[in-house]
């Protein structure tokens, strides 16, 4: 898309001018889009124009004396109030009526959506439109009352009487008189007759219906101010703020159409966090409830303070509260319920990743912490009332003669040496401007990177003991001898100690911000002329009307940062507007929704070793300030994860971890190389630096370059196979794998069955095991048991497929020479149904004609042959085929239970391998089996048989040993069975047809005589299937690494297939599960059918470099503010749109991704994780 795309398409541009004159006049629509009647103009106008009507009638009164002000506000108001209660009266009546009454004649589908027809001005379809009524009966009552007390107030507010006090001038008066009662009448609209959509737009969807009171609530704060001002006295600085408020009064419309204003919940979140943080001294929350629950035990401690009537008192109790309130408070109910929870049940319960250590220090509320805890208390309890007592009065006026004086030069230092120390942890010094000559360079790999690292580590652990524990200690000593904990009894000192630090803290985050927001603009500004793709034709009016109101929009700038607000800029363009003030984690819903899709998976897995690796990062200083509202960005492979820190406390940390998608769009594959770009000239950089080569050259980038943490990740590798799957020489081995894999696999099932599946492959004696191909890269054990390969997506063809011909073996019709290419597995809805009523009687299907062609359905891959409602229609039923009678089976082809010979074997120890008796029941010839009786691999079945029965018997002799492998009876069943599963599958000749061995990997086996009989078992069949899979694994690592040498090294082999691999599908459950349980390597066999090849797909779970860098935070909110404008108020859901396109330097299209749904759709994000940071 080009730069000069529509920022609104032409539907949505129509839209926006009608919605936006509504949400100025506060809800009368003047511009529908089509032709009304008059009356529905002239209505809405009288309604608009009421309570003017009725503040007038007592501002009339009053100024001719009939009435005092305040017996014409009163009569003002209960005017107001029957003028409400009458509209919500007839709103009720229209919605009656037109629940009962139907209108006659067709629907016409082709109208607008939002078009009305009127019959005449009171009809039930105009009162409606006009005045839509209350969902709630309770907002009835509620909304016309305070209708009614909004006139009244707002009448007593604005008389002429009061103005002309106030500024001495009857033109000034009559001016703020008429303009003020346009601001009361757009809210009273709002309030009573019909809700304007704001552009100050929080939650999506307003259920309870909060957004009428937004406007009245803003009316009252300023009434209350007048109030205060009337009954207070002649105080000149109550008479100056009335003043100001009627000025500004007047300018309320152009505030709530801007949306600087927040709506009510927005208001209340962020007031309650703005004065957590800078009132009592705390941290923002992870989640409302967290946020409401801290707020009202702060200000219960606050109250408490106040009245406490000892200065001792007021120190010991303001350090213990403090302390207290500061720790990780989410951790005392597990301790309650007398459970000891791990972080890996709390935090990851969404996930598989296994937890932490139980072990390691912090992530339990366990005697260790609980002893530290209380010692550091005690101490600083100890430390405090001893200074306060002995040095508290002694305190003299000057900071730089008294007691303080020591303590505060001690507090310069600590607080310089924990800065220089945490500045060279990370890859960039001074915010980012320089190249840190200390980090390590060229990380080759995570051994080599921690090697170097260990000098930063010693640093870090002096900055920790530092920060953790000398800084708090001095800061006590501090404050425990300051002066105004002398004065008693006041507001100042019950919210903590002080003398102006909440307000040096202020100062300090609020040019934080400025400076934040101000390197955002100047990014905005800049990139959107010097970026070729970004430059639209508006750009360069744009830049030059910046220019020449610079001074307003660094007031733009300075506003948003005193107010904690986003910088907005509209459409991502150099159009700068001041965002409403919201909670630092931006949006409303809870922490942790996300649009999930197969991938999300390798975020789960990901996500606990990723906390490890952050809580140390954290805790040494490596990613720099870690505030709460701060934004990460992690790289590896094609993997993006996103972190925000919501919560922060005294040693621990709250994050929420979110992931992108993998499917990489066009934008997200521009801004993803732009990301890996900054990253390589941060940490791939050469080992000595030039001058010049010292410098960030992406400093204007969103994103700088922190750290590289250590995390136990999946690497994916994918192979183009060809030249290994169609090679005839590799075909031909495959059949011989096959069989001894499958000869492994069935002695493998009898020793499980004979140990109660206990048995684990490393109870045998350990070879050199051979690695395959990702081995060589990372070799992690795993001592799991094994797990049987479920099988879902391929069972139709091989329980659905019935004997419909005479043919006796598939390989007759198989195209060797794939000329229509291979054939997808597909599951029909026979089989969906067939699970889903187990009593019900399979669908029969036909079996596939050579050159047929079957219709695939959109559907999740289903053959439209299963379809119900293509049933009567032949489709995929047999057409064509000799009529089979399903009632008898041919008895040359099966022998009854009662028919099969009891097997005699010369060594007792050979019924521990003996197999099913249904095993035997292959409808197979006699001749057929002894043709191929060659085949059977009796070497390895000997070899194989000599290593499993000492594991099976315990300690054997080699006697009995030598018994086992010259048991003919045994040998012959083990054959019976493997050829008999050979012919089932298809597969008694050479493999020469690539899409044949795709086919029978994915489990869609074709028809052969006896499918029945390997679909009729369940166990033999996985076996079957996942012999097949471990040959051609086989075959793909003898391909890359050579044949195999000996038969110890193929059992080794096997045995680690079994242990350490899932082989299977990534369609598959068992792949999913498989990467949650964290097994060490995966192999997938796949085909892209755009490029005409098969691919494999390892993915290695080794522990790798994550590269992660520091987003600027105020950027994120900003971009994150115009979505939420766009999407929830323009309603510009564009897939298109200009402000969604990739922009290197701002990495737009990564921000919305990471955006909470409905408005982003991360594939992964977990529920916020609480770890330690000491």
């Amino acid at each position: 898309m080009g730069p000069d795309v529509p920022l609104l398409n032409e539907y949505k541009q129509e839209f926006f001018w009608k919605r936006f004159p509504q949400t100025v006049l506060g809800g009368p629509r003047f511009k529908l889009g089509y032709c009304a009647p008059p009356y529905v103009y002239v209505n809405q106008a009288v309604l608009f124009l009421t309570p003017w009507l009725f503040g007038g009638i007592g501002t009339l009164l009053c100024q001719l004396q009939l009435l005092q002000e305040l017996h014409a506000a009163v009569l003002s108001g209960i005017l107001m109030f029957g003028a409400a209660a009458g509209v919500q009266g007839l709103a009720l009546y229209a919605a009656r009526r037109s629940g009962t009454v139907e209108r006659l004649g067709a629907p016409n589908i082709l109208a607008d959506e939002e078009e009305v027809e009127f019959t005449h001005c009171v009809s039930p379809e105009t009162v409606r439109f006009i005045a839509p009524g209350k969902r709630f009966g309770l907002n009835v009552v509620l909304h016309t009352v305070l209708a009614g007390v909004l006139c009244g107030f707002g009448t007593w507010y604005v008389f002429l009487g009061r103005l002309t006090a106030l500024y001495g001038s009857i033109g000034v008066s009559l001016v703020v008189f008429v303009l003020s009662w346009v601001t009361l009448c757009i809210a009273e609209y709002s309030l009573i007759v019909n809700t304007a959509t704001e552009t100050a737009t929080f939650q999506a969807q307003d259920t309870y219906e909060i957004t009428p009171l937004t406007r009245p609530l803003y009316i009252f704060i300023f009434i209350t101010v007048d109030l205060a001002e009337r009954f207070s006295g002649p105080v000149p600085e109550f008479q100056l703020a009335s003043q100001v408020l009627h000025v500004l009064f007047l300018f309320l419309p152009l505030l709530w159409a801007l949306g600087i204003l927040p709506p009510l919940d927005a208001l209340l979140l962020w007031g309650m966090e703005q004065v957590l943080v800078f009132g009592f001294g705390g941290s923002p929350m992870s989640s409302n409830l967290r946020l409401l629950l801290m707020f009202g035990i702060s200000v219960a401690v606050a109250v408490c303070n106040y009245f406490i009537p000892s200065t001792l008192g007021v120190v010991l109790f303001s350090i213990s509260t403090g302390f207290l309130l500061s720790l990780d408070l989410s951790q005392v109910s597990p301790l309650c319920r007398g459970s000891r929870a791990t972080f890996g049940d709390r935090g990851f319960r969404r996930g598989a990743s296994p937890p932490p250590p139980s072990s390691s220090f912090g992530w339990n509320l366990s005697c260790r912490e609980l002893l530290l805890y209380l010692s550091l208390l005690l101490v600083g309890m100890a430390e405090a009332g001893l200074l306060h007592h002995f040095l508290g009065s002694a305190q003299s006026q000057s900071l730089v003669a008294g007691p303080q004086a020591p303590v505060s030069y001690l507090l310069l230092i600590l607080f310089c040496l924990c800065w220089a120390l945490r500045e060279v942890q990370g890859a960039y010094v001074f915010g980012g401007v320089f190249l840190n000559p200390l980090y390590p360079k060229g990380m080759s790999n995570v051994q080599t990177f921690k090697q170097r690292n260990r000098g930063l580590y010693f640093a870090a652990a002096i900055r920790r003991i530092l920060l953790n524990l000398v800084s708090p200690f001095a800061m006590i000593a501090f404050l425990s001898m300051d002066k105004s904990l002398q004065l008693l009894h006041r507001a100042s000192l019950s919210v903590g100690f002080t003398r102006a630090f909440r307000v040096v803290g202020l100062l300090i985050d609020r040019l934080a911000q400025f400076l934040a927001k101000l390197k955002f603009t100047l990014t905005v500004l800049v990139t959107s002329w010097t970026e070729k793709k970004q430059r639209r034709q508006s750009a360069g009016t744009l830049l030059a009307v910046n220019a020449s109101l610079c001074p307003l929009l660094l007031a733009v700038v300075t506003l948003s940062a005193l107010l904690s607000a986003p910088l907005l800029p509209l459409f991502t363009l150099p159009i700068f507007l001041v965002g409403f003030p919201r909670p630092q984690r931006s949006w409303p819903g809870p922490v942790g929704t996300a649009c999930p899709c197969p991938d999300s998976i390798f975020y789960q897995q990901m996500s606990g070793s990723l906390a490890s690796a952050l809580r140390m990062a954290f805790a040494r200083g490596s990613l720099g300030s870690l505030a709460p509202g701060s934004h990460f960005l992690g790289r590896f492979q094609d993997r993006m994860v996103w972190i925000m820190i919501l919560e922060r406390g005294y040693g621990y940390c709250t994050v929420n971890i979110k992931g992108l998608e993998l499917q990489e769009t066009s934008c997200h594959t521009v801004e993803a190389r732009r990301v890996d770009e900054v990253f390589e000239a941060a940490f791939e950089r050469p080992e000595r630096l030039g001058l010049t080569q010292g410098f960030n050259l992406h400093w204007g980038n969103a994103l700088t370059p922190c750290a590289a943490l250590a995390v136990r990740v999946y690497s994916d590798a994918r192979n183009v196979l060809s030249g290994i799957i169609d090679s005839h020489d590799n075909l031909r081995k495959l059949q011989d794998d096959f069989l001894k894999a499958l000869v492994w696999l069935l002695l493998r099932y009898c020793v499980q069955r004979h140990k109660g599946f206990l048995w684990s492959s490393e109870e045998g004696p350990g070879l050199g095991s051979r690695k395959s191909q990702s081995s060589h890269l990372a070799q992690t054990a795993c001592n799991q048991p094994a797990e049987a390969v479920m099988v879902e997506s391929n069972m139709s063809s091989l329980r659905f497929r019935q004997d419909s011909s005479s043919l006796t073996s598939f390989g007759d019709w198989s195209d060797e020479d794939d000329l229509f290419g291979p054939q997808p597995a597909r599951r029909t809805v026979a089989l969906v149904t067939a699970e889903a009523q187990p009593g019900h009687t399979a669908l029969q299907t036909g079996a596939s004609l050579p050159g047929s062609v079957e219709m695939d359905s959109l559907f999740e891959n289903m053959a439209l042959s299963a379809l119900q409602p293509l049933q009567p229609l032949g489709l995929g039923i047999g057409i064509g085929m000799p009529a089979v009678d399903k009632g008898r089976t041919p008895e040359v082809f099966r022998e009854s239970p009662g028919s099969i010979p009891h097997l005699n074997f010369s060594c007792p120890q050979s019924e521990v391998f003996n197999l099913p008796t249904g095993w035997r029941t292959a409808p197979l010839l006699p001749s057929r089996l002894l043709q191929l009786r060659s085949l059977f691999p009796e070497d390895w079945f000997r070899f194989t048989l000599g290593r499993f029965g000492p594991i099976a018997q315990g300690e054997t002799t080699e006697d009995m040993t030598k018994a086992l492998k010259e048991d003919e009876a045994l040998k012959e069943l083990h054959a019976q069975v493997t050829l008999s599963c050979l012919i089932s599958l298809g597969a008694e000749s050479a493999f020469t047809s690539p899409s044949y061995v795709y086919r029978l990997y994915c489990g869609d086996v074709p028809w052969t005589e006896g499918l029945d009989w390997i679909s009729s078992s369940k166990e033999l069949y996985q076996l079957a299937l996942r012999a097949f899979r471990f040959s051609f694994k086989l075959l793909f690592d003898q391909a890359s690494l050579g044949p195999m040498e000996s038969p110890e090294e193929l059992f080794s082999t096997l045995e680690e297939y079994e242990r350490d691999w899932y082989i299977g599908l990534v369609t598959e459950k068992g792949w999913h599960d498989s990467v949650l349980q964290e097994k060490p390597f995966l192999f997938s066999l796949g085909h892209d059918l755009a490029m005409g090849t098969y691919t494999g797909r390892v993915l290695s779970l080794q522990e790798q470099l994550v590269q992660v860098g520091r987003l600027n935070g105020e950027g994120v909110r900003g971009q994150w503010a115009n979505l939420s404008w766009e999407l929830l108020y323009a309603t510009n859901d564009d897939e298109e749109r200009y402000s969604i396109q990739a922009h290197p330097f701002m990495l737009r299209n990564l921000t919305v991704q990471a955006a909470d749904p409905p408005l982003g759709y991360p594939i992964y994000s977990s529920a916020p994780l609480h770890f330690p940071c000491l």
